[in-house]
């Protein structure tokens, strides 16, 4: 397979062509004819075709060879109908065309797109190598550095406005694309692992170019058809509608107009068809623009403008808070135009429409807004081209510093052994939407922030929400609802839907943790997202309740709920209910080694009989057919960060233990009274 693809190349050279009448092609008829150039020829299930995906040909002889063999499958008329209006056949008869134009030019393309941070890729290996096979990424630069006997100038080489260094930038983008390759491992936060396979590899010129372009072109390709967590769940072909500022205050919209153009800033990062994910281009922009900022939202508009933008989508142009001034039909994929002094990411445009409208209240700030999911706001737009002072950008939200924390740090708080650590951990990962059950005390909320921190690698308490339900907890409350003002009533978002928002742009796990969730009334709480929670129909859409808004729960939003075993006055989940969440139980661990230490740390013997009586207890509890093992007596109840005396001790047992028993055994007072007895003799 070549290295090339060429897609966007001939998309962008269809859009300059005219058909025989003299008009120029539409933005369809150029979709329509790409989509049957890149998946039609799978559908005649030829052998000796080497590629199906014909835009890897970059050879006109190779095309003709494999167009010959095309024409002359069995099939081909009936493919070439149901690709619609022949665009199959004439879309091969243009391709053709093309090529001869474009005659080599995809070669010298690849070669200019070879980055030089290949050049790190064995350096970079080596020095992991003579560093015991892991290091931070300073102490690897600086390995690099002794074993090249590099310069000093190459080393503090700077570019762009901040003065990034590129040394250490083009050793960053070596390590993405060896770890892509599995032989770096990323699992660790701020160190650089060989895997097995790193530790042998003999890291060629040939095999690192190689490296690069298979990479190259599987990220596109996954780009070109994979839907994340941020898009839309919708077709390929499926019209968007976008709100676009064309640079602060609007100062290149007649430019833009008169070019047929669009464009976006953030030059420095260079083409953005070369960043494989979101969370790369926003690397690249804190290592050029400075660190003081998540890039968060900035991030998010480039990744959409390179990826998610496409052609036939409806751009209406803003200007500040209260104008619209434009609106056109975008006609090409993205194109990176180094001619350009600034706002070189650009798409072409064909504007329908110039001047100035009104906007009914103000316009969404950000540069860049996908604003489809409003399906009533687009309409509107289109329908009366209402419209929205001088532009008003969002800054990102400073970049907080958060302790790290890891699955070592949860083991040494919550007492789990680190097999049901994992367990648990690969639970939520997998089914999304996890319920922790279990006794009064064993410390299910505890564990539910520790478990999130463990999988974010830190206490990251922007990315954790708590709530908790309770019988009169609602859909109005939870995800939208009219709530009373001073002029009346106006919508309100809810937590859950104010949560999945934020977490929307943001490729990093987001944590919604439900205590007591077993309290509320599920199916009357979450609505219609109840389907959207499940983990194989996130990024779905359905339309909200009391928005004609089209809304889905990001991919990276975790649920965990908590539900106490031991409540007598709740009903248990229903079972259609219960199968979009997975179920674990927390049990008492005055077994577990962890508390083992924490006790003997205490060396307190009255403390010491009591939880030998309550674990004598607890197994009577556990057998008693009215009760049963979700009744016991939690661990949590002898964790304090309190001074453990004897007056403690003492509380604990008369305010804690002995009302809870006596609801266990309210029917059975011989019971009630006989472990009355024993809790208070075990501390006197």
């Amino acid at each position: 397979m070549n290295n090339a693809y060429l897609k966007t190349a001939f998309q962008n050279w269809m859009s300059n062509q005219k058909k025989s009448n003299g008009d120029p092609y539409k933005s369809g008829t150029i979709t329509a004819y790409s989509n049957a150039l890149k998946n039609a020829t799978f559908k005649l299930k030829l052998d000796d075709i080497e590629q199906t995906d014909l835009f890897y040909y970059i050879s006109s002889s190779e095309f003709e060879q494999a167009y010959n063999k095309i024409i002359s499958a069995p099939n081909f008329e009936e493919v070439d109908l149901s690709a619609g209006n022949k665009a199959y056949s004439n879309g091969m008869i243009l391709y053709a065309k093309f090529l001869k134009e474009y005659a080599g030019t995809a070669t010298d393309e690849v070669k200019m797109s070879k980055a030089n941070f290949i050049q790190w890729f064995a350096p970079l290996i080596n020095a992991l190598r003579e560093l015991g096979g892991s290091a931070t990424p300073e102490k690897v630069r600086v390995q690099i550095a002794r074993d090249l006997n590099l310069e000093n100038d190459v080393i503090t080489e700077t570019r762009g406005k901040t003065g990034g260094k590129k040394f250490d930038n083009e050793v960053a983008w070596a390590r993405n694309y060896l770890t892509y390759e599995g032989l770096i491992d990323k699992a660790i936060r701020g160190v650089w692992t060989l895997t097995v396979k790193g530790m042998e590899v003999e890291m060629t010129d040939e095999l690192a170019s190689e490296i690069f372009f298979k990479w190259v072109n599987i990220l596109k390709e996954r780009r070109e058809t994979h839907q994340g967590p941020t898009t839309l769940d919708k077709g390929s072909d499926k019209k968007c509608y976008w709100m676009y500022a064309p640079g602060e205050g609007s100062y290149l919209w007649d430019e833009f107009y008169t070019k047929g153009i669009m464009g976006i800033g953030w030059d420095e990062l260079g083409d953005l068809n070369q960043y494989p994910t979101k969370e790369s281009m926003k690397e690249k922009m804190k290592i050029t623009y400075g660190e003081e900022y998540s890039y968060k939202n900035s991030g998010h508009a480039t990744w959409q403008f390179v990826n998610e933008m496409k052609i036939g989508d409806v751009i209406f142009v803003k200007k500040g808070l209260k104008k619209i001034i434009g609106r056109g039909v975008v006609t090409s994929d993205y194109i990176f135009d180094e001619s350009r002094e600034e706002y070189r990411h650009i798409h072409k445009v064909d504007w329908t429409n110039k001047g100035e409208w009104d906007h009914e209240g103000q316009i969404v700030m950000k540069t860049l807004t996908n604003i489809t999911p409003y399906t009533d706001y687009y309409k509107r737009l289109e329908d009366m081209f209402a419209a929205t002072t001088d532009e008003v950008l969002i800054l990102d939200d400073e970049v907080s510093q958060y302790d790290s924390y890891s699955a070592k740090d949860f083991l040494s708080e919550v007492f789990i052994t680190e097999e049901r650590y994992n367990t648990l951990n690969n639970l939520l990962i997998r089914k999304k939407n996890i319920i922790l059950q279990g006794a009064p005390g064993v410390g299910k909320t505890y564990a539910a922030e520790r478990l999130a921190y463990s999988i974010m690698g830190e206490k990251d308490t922007s990315r954790v929400m708590v709530v908790q339900f309770h019988q009169s907890y609602s859909y109005e409350d939870f995800i939208m609802g009219y709530r009373p003002t001073e002029s009346g009533f106006s919508l309100a978002k809810g937590p859950f839907y104010k949560f999945c928002k934020e977490a929307e742009p943001d490729d990093r796990e987001y944590f919604f943790i439900i205590d007591e969730i077993n309290r509320g009334n599920l199916s009357k709480i979450f609505g219609e997202l109840l389907m959207l929670i499940e983990n194989d129909k996130r990024a779905k859409e359905v339309r909200l309740l009391y928005s004609d808004e089209q809304f889905s729960v990001p991919d990276n939003v975790y649920i965990i709920g908590m539900m106490n075993t031991a409540d007598r006055s709740l009903a248990m989940i229903d079972y259609a209910l219960r199968r979009r969440f997975a179920f674990y139980e927390f049990e008492p661990a005055f077994g577990n080694a962890g508390f083992k230490r924490y006790q003997a740390a205490l060396a307190n013997k009255n403390l010491d009989r009591l939880v030998e009586t309550v674990e004598a207890m607890n197994r009577i509890i556990s057998d008693d057919a009215s009760l049963g093992r979700g009744f016991c007596v939690g661990h949590s109840y002898f964790c304090s960060g309190d001074t453990i005396d004897d007056g403690w001790l003492s509380e604990l047992v008369e305010y804690e233990l002995i009302p809870l028993i006596k609801e266990y055994w309210f029917d059975e007072l011989s019971k009630e009274e006989h472990w009355s007895r024993k809790l208070r003799g075990a501390i006197t």
